[in-house]
């Protein structure tokens, strides 16, 4: 069996080698978009010989597909089945939709749903805003925790050992916004911790400001939900307003744990 083994030669943790490229390619497309052969090979150090038989099998499988020219892969419609069996099967998922759709009703604004995964949060679920909203938050999509309100949110749960680690000393802005000075960022997360929400303002997308709270669906949190405002229709009443909409959401779900 073709695997990777560990630093000490031992196969308790290998990885069978084929299935470890299988999703890398996955990753490596869904991250960086669709490539040649050569250009795949290149971005993932896989030699073209073992490359081209993985992309034939995997086209073949319907997990990649091709442009007309036959030369660029791109990721197939297989995906898509995979990818909604699991939007459906998921259970905090599930328990979440009734919760968007009365903060959405309440607020009549962007509503997201997000989960933790390392350092990154991903984009579970959305509800749009009956005003126009332009947002890089399509479901599926991550973006680094500590810039976001939502993941500040589960961040600000988690114990500062398991915390710091997610959050880089050097920290690559996304707009002119973003906060890169790591200790402010980590007061930031502190605050959060305390008022019980998170928020963010411009540091994601120019013009939005988000507010989020942790979901307590777990005893630790891995989930949360917020809400995005343009700055132009955001006030002080209508801040506090959707800060205490979301602040009563959570604490009804915690009494119902």
């Amino acid at each position: 069996m073709d695997t990777d083994k560990t630093a000490n030669g031992g196969s308790a943790t290998s990885q069978v080698k084929s299935a470890a490229r299988v999703l890398d390619l996955l990753d490596d497309i869904a991250a960086n978009g669709p490539g040649t052969q050569l250009q795949l090979a290149t971005r993932l150090g896989i030699p073209k010989s073992s490359l081209h038989a993985l992309l034939r099998t995997m086209c073949a499988r319907g997990w990649l597909d091709t442009d007309q020219t036959g030369s660029v892969y791109r990721l197939g419609v297989h995906t898509l089945t995979v990818s909604s069996a699991y939007l459906d099967g998921d259970p905090v998922l599930s328990r979440a939709r009734s919760v968007m759709d009365e903060i959405a009703a309440a607020t009549e604004e962007t509503v997201h749903l997000g989960r933790l995964e390392g350092a990154e949060i991903i984009y579970t679920a959305k509800r749009e805003s009956k005003h126009p909203l332009r947002m890089y938050s399509a479901v599926g999509r991550r973006l680094p925790a500590y810039m976001t309100a939502l993941g500040r949110a589960m961040l600000a749960e988690l114990p500062e050992d398991v915390r710091d680690p997610l959050i880089p000393h050097q920290i690559k802005p996304v707009t002119t916004q973003t906060i890169t000075d790591r200790d402010a960022l980590l007061a930031i997360i502190d605050k959060a911790g305390q008022l019980g929400y998170a928020e963010e303002s411009e540091e994601s997308c120019l013009g939005v400001r988000c507010f989020g709270v942790a979901l307590p669906f777990s005893h630790r949190s891995q989930d949360a939900v917020s809400v995005a405002v343009p700055v132009s229709r955001l006030d002080q009443g209508r801040e506090d307003f959707i800060i205490e909409t979301l602040l009563s959401v959570k604490a009804r779900l915690s009494a119902m744990r």
